[in-house]
């Protein structure tokens, strides 16, 4: 998939990640909630993914490959500034896209790290029920 397959690039529009963005603080605040809940907050907002270099960030961290992204910009903002950097291009996408099609395309076990670095930040792991079955893996790393 190209990158400009995805959505155009972010331009300052409003990104529309309110909902996903309470519903993570209030996880965090509590320790408790629906994290199925959660998983469908993100797939209907609008996120940010930095773009490096054409690419899509993403670090791999035990076999499996974390595409970042961020509910806003001052999110994203914090994010770079933590790892001494400029604030990256970005493209807004929305959750559902990302997990239902960008990540069966990146090939091997990816999940989604969500406002890495906050307080509230939170990982979507490649398990059943998040993302396609068909790219899913286990407890122990192996595809189902």
């Amino acid at each position: 998939m190209k990158l400009c397959d995805l959505h155009t690039i972010y331009e300052g529009a409003d990104v529309g990640a309110d909902a996903l963005r309470l519903r993570l603080a209030d996880l965090t605040a509590s320790g408790q909630g629906d994290l199925r809940a959660v998983v469908g907050e993100f797939r209907r907002s609008e996120v940010l993914v930095p773009v490096v270099e054409g690419s899509l960030m993403s670090a791999e961290a035990g076999g499996i490959r974390w595409l970042f992204v961020f509910t806003d910009e001052a999110a994203l903002a914090r994010f770079a500034a933590a790892r001494g950097e400029a604030v990256p291009e970005r493209v807004a996408v929305y959750g559902a896209r990302l997990l239902d099609q960008v990540v069966p395309e990146v090939g091997g076990p990816v999940g989604v790290a969500v406002d890495a670095g906050s307080a509230a930040g939170m990982v979507l792991p490649p398990v059943a029920g998040i993302v396609p079955d068909a790219v899913a893996v286990d407890a122990a790393g192996a595809r189902i």
